[in-house]
């Protein structure tokens, strides 16, 4: 529940910065769908370990570097995903290009999850 809590907001965040970004101020897709990401990626990263797994072992170098290479990742698969589906597939509409952002996230977060608490956020 914690874990889709923040993950939601998340989810918020990334849409709200990426619609301003692409939609509102004109912007190129690509780097929209990685800012986006990267802005939500920082407050998860405070949900996670501020209320998600406050109860898992402390703030350490290692579960930071380990946080951030595995975001990393995930928002090179959320990016690749959004690349094929809006050019590629040439979803570029408003309304296409939030599908495409959101399946996009979906996938990028099961891997999330799954190693966010297996390796970052050990007990």
């Amino acid at each position: 529940m914690k874990f889709g809590a923040v993950g939601g907001s998340g989810v918020l965040v990334n849409f709200l910065f990426f619609n301003l970004l692409l939609h509102e101020l004109g912007g190129r897709a690509m780097p929209a769908t990685v800012l986006a990401s990267v802005i939500a990626m920082g407050t998860n990263y405070l949900g996670f370990r501020y209320f998600t797994y406050r109860d898992r072992a402390s703030r350490t170098r290692q579960q930071i570097a380990l946080f951030f290479v595995f975001s990393a990742i995930g928002i090179a698969m959320e990016s690749g995903l959004f690349y094929i589906g809006y050019h590629g597939l040439g979803l570029h509409g408003p309304v296409e290009s939030n599908e495409v952002k959101g399946v996009s996230i979906v996938l990028a977060s099961a891997f999330r999850f799954l190693v966010y608490r297996t390796w970052v956020f050990r007990h």
